[in-house]
């Protein structure tokens, strides 16, 4: 199986999108998860202030960012561990805006991606009550695990995808969207090379 993608998932301070506080990545090559990795973010400035919701859900507190790279800092490691692959997520739509307005509220690029929701292919292959990451991740057989903390969630959605690719028969993570009936999404179109 051909199926090579990063799965990634964020953490945010507060209900701002642009709030990163930590993230989490896993690297898929052949259908295996062959790397994993995460860290805190310390939030841009305007979208730094911690909410106790936000808080009692990860448990990441302002104290534990002060010392952390700012995105800005932080961007280029993501994007060294990310490279060309397809990005996955669980409910992409949120991580994805992250990125994007993360990236407006500091004035940086947004990289190039593309990108999967692994939520949209799950309620195409698995027939459940819930299609939270945990309940989902729990039919695949990968659990249990702590919800929420970046690398797990990271590696759990990594794991559905898995999966529900080996369920369809889908060789790479492009035919497992078209099998599953999911749209690919972008991230931001690559730079115009200029003549």
């Amino acid at each position: 199986m051909a199926l090579d993608f990063t799965a990634i998932d964020f953490e945010t301070a507060n209900s701002s999108s642009a709030s990163a506080c930590a993230v989490g990545l896993a690297r898929v090559r052949n259908g295996r998860i062959v790397e994993t990795a995460g860290w805190l973010i310390r939030p841009p400035a305007g979208h730094d202030r911690f909410f106790e919701i936000n808080v009692g859900i990860h448990g990441i507190h302002p104290d534990d960012v002060e010392s952390a790279p700012t995105w800005t800092e932080q961007l280029p490691a993501l994007a060294r561990f990310t490279g060309d692959d397809m990005l996955v997520a669980h409910n992409a739509g949120f991580d994805m805006a992250v990125i994007r307005r993360a990236c407006e509220a500091t004035g940086d690029a947004c990289p190039p991606a593309r990108y999967a929701c692994s939520v949209q292919v799950a309620r195409r292959v698995y027939d459940l009550p819930s299609y939270r990451l945990p309940a989902v991740a729990d039919a695949t057989g990968f659990g249990p695990f702590p919800h929420h903390d970046a690398t797990a969630d990271a590696a759990a959605c990594a794991h559905i995808m898995v999966d529900a690719a080996r369920r369809l028969g889908a060789g790479d993570i492009d035919e497992l969207a078209a099998l599953a009936g999911v749209r690919i999404g972008t991230l931001a179109e690559p730079a115009a090379v200029a003549a």
